[in-house]
């Protein structure tokens, strides 16, 4: 990804587990500034499996530290963050992007009229209604599929007991996807919700026929119209 004098800002989780080159928590995922910003006590639990509304104000502090610093564009290491879309976007003055999941009424004119989205979760559990309807998205029809069920996953990203494998996440994010467009078919586009399966987005594509959008489709959007 380009984009001359252009300065991204990423809110990261408070986690320990590796970043993976292709992902937005990586910076060589990019070829211009990342300037990131860990915000402290906010991990997996509280921000996913407890949808802690009290850690809202931790990400709007750490977002104006990196306004502050810089960042020509605000977005997060986890697309459950679109809950907070509107509370953290308007402390702000430059344009912030919580989750891909944004992306999904522009996906649905383009792409959903010829059947229904598919997105990809941490967490098909904790992923609700509130998400949807915070991304805009309340009325856009979707199919969803976790990593609920994935051992590696889970174990690597979600409790952080264990390394983590790229292999092993790379062959449960594609079975996940494999056994959603097979149970629905009508599936005509993929949007990942979670971050850290961007690394594996083409080989979702070639495997499930689809296009496959992320969080970094949403970056590659605003990087144009604001760089120098």
């Amino acid at each position: 990804m380009t984009g001359a004098h252009f300065r991204l800002g990423v809110l990261m989780l408070d986690t320990r587990f590796t970043r993976v080159a292709g992902e937005i928590g990586h910076p060589d995922t990019f070829t211009f500034p990342v300037l990131y910003q860990v915000v402290g006590g906010a991990d997996v639990r509280r921000v996913i499996l407890q949808d802690d509304g009290k850690i809202v104000s931790r990400f709007i502090e750490a977002a104006k530290t990196l306004e502050r610093k810089g960042a020509d564009l605000i977005a997060t290491t986890c697309g459950f963050l679109a809950r907070y879309q509107v509370e953290i976007g308007q402390a702000l003055s430059v344009p912030f992007l919580s989750s891909s999941l944004l992306l999904l009424p522009l996906l649905h004119q383009v792409f959903g009229r010829r059947g229904v989205l598919g997105v990809v979760t941490a967490s098909r559990r904790h992923l609700t209604e509130v998400h949807f309807k915070s991304a805009g998205a309340a009325d856009v029809p979707v199919a969803v599929a976790g990593m609920d069920g994935c051992d590696h996953f889970n174990r690597a990203i979600m409790k952080e007991e264990i390394p983590l494998d790229p292999v092993r996440l790379a062959s449960e994010a594609i079975g996940v996807a494999r056994r959603l467009v097979g149970r629905r078919p009508e599936v005509s586009a993929l949007l990942l919700e979670c971050t850290n399966l961007s690394p594996y987005r083409r080989q979702l594509r070639k495997i499930t026929g689809r296009p496959v959008f992320d969080i970094l489709t949403a970056i590659t959007m605003f990087v144009d119209e604001t760089r120098g």
